[in-house]
């Protein structure tokens, strides 16, 4: 779960929607505006928060306290405004959690979850043309999930917003690729019994550049049918289980997600809108969705509002249909409840996840069918994060 939620967060890079609009003279075989002058990054390192028995309430002492170092900042989405200033979000993260062990004697295990959500401006300076320097300063948003002993707080839960500051040398290989070394800084917070964090870390950086005018021919020129608006209605049902979601979050090689709560039925209209797409495979869309679901247990009704990315991979491709896979990761969600069969899910903030096969059929691809299974949840960037499996829903659609 904790690598998924790395990669379900990953996925933040592609949920502005509005920022996929191009040019007027744009063309889909070109990358969106946004993208254009977009880049991401990994980076992996030490991090260091230095909890103690200071930072317990009095009462409370334990004999042993692990704090893993190994971590992973991931910049989901950064801009470039020119050659020296940029934007970008980044998550930050361990690998494992901080354990308190043997806390008076009890023989137990307590972890402190933590991330670290960052909206920073970035400023580069060259000293070559290989070499630069950057420093970086903006939001930080720190998210803690703590434990309790006998119904009693030792460590709550909280989020708050602070000070996140860095720098480091940048090594430019390319135009496309440049390796970083480089620390970013969060100050303690004594309200809230949190040390400081300081990361240490080394990466690389993906820089999106405009497609060629022969690649972009190219793509526009395979004859391949890539449908440009898609309008599509759902329902969804558990009465065929929920092994399709536990095939793929709990098997050998899990790729999705699970959750606590389990919704039995749903309807949902969707819209989507293809903003770019290769020769003859990959597409990238952007959708929007109305869903209002009922719960298993207790019957709950609720509704959702989201935006989302969406990779479409439509392999294979016959005269009368074309078959495709789906993926969609992190579309921003408004959900109108917050706590689904007496789990906590979090905020009315969340994310849509789904995937799913489908097809095109007729002469001009309009007709549409789809089948897919969901999840909502919040990707821990808050303390509580039950989750929601969405069982199988099934679609028709029509695209013009």
């Amino acid at each position: 779960m904790r690598m998924k939620s790395i990669l379900r967060v990953g996925m933040c890079t592609l949920i502005l929607f509005y920022g996929f609009k191009g040019d007027a003279q744009d063309k889909r075989a070109q990358y969106p505006g946004l993208l254009r002058k977009a880049y991401f990054g990994i980076e992996a390192g030490s991090i260091n928060y230095p909890f103690t028995n200071e930072h317990l309430p009095d009462g409370y002492t334990s004999s042993e306290i692990n704090i893993p170092h190994l971590a992973l900042r991931l910049t989901l989405l950064g801009y470039r405004f020119n050659d020296i200033l940029s934007a970008r979000i980044t998550y930050m993260r361990p690998f494992n959690w901080v354990e308190y062990n043997d806390i008076n004697g009890d023989k137990s295990r307590h972890t402190v979850w933590m991330n670290i959500g960052g909206l920073t401006v970035k400023a580069q300076t060259s000293a070559t043309k290989k070499f630069s320097g950057f420093a970086e300063a903006g939001l930080g948003v720190i998210t803690r999930n703590g434990f309790s002993i006998n119904g009693e707080e030792v460590v709550k839960d909280i989020s708050y917003a602070s000070l996140l500051a860095g720098g480091g040398i940048q090594y430019n290989l390319n135009k496309k690729f440049s390796l970083t070394v480089g620390t970013v800084y969060s100050p303690e917070r004594k309200e809230h019994s949190q040390p400081h964090t300081i990361f240490y870390s080394g990466g690389f950086i993906y820089n999106m550049q405009p497609l060629s005018e022969e690649r972009v021919k190219r793509n526009s020129s395979g004859g391949y049918i890539f449908p440009k608006n898609l309008l599509q209605v759902a329902y969804t049902t558990n009465e065929l289980g929920y092994g399709a979601n536990d095939f793929v979050s709990e098997g050998a090689i899990p790729i999705f997600w699970g959750g606590e709560a389990h919704l039995s039925r749903g309807v949902a209209m969707n819209y989507q809108r293809n903003v770019f797409h290769t020769r003859k495979v990959f597409s990238l869309d952007v959708g929007t969705s109305l869903g209002y679901w009922k719960s298993r247990i207790e019957g709950q009704h609720f509704y959702t509002i989201s935006v989302y990315p969406l990779l479409r991979f439509t392999a294979i491709r016959t005269k009368p249909v074309d078959f495709y896979f789906n993926y969609s990761v992190a579309g921003p969600t408004y959900i109108s409840s917050i706590e689904i069969d007496g789990r906590n899910t979090g905020k009315h903030f969340t994310f849509r996840d789904f995937m799913g096969l489908g097809m095109y059929a007729g002469k001009k691809r309009n007709i549409n069918a789809e089948v897919n299974i969901g999840h909502f949840s919040n990707g821990n960037i808050f303390p509580d994060n039950a989750g929601i499996k969405i069982p199988l829903s099934f679609t028709i659609g029509y695209t013009f």
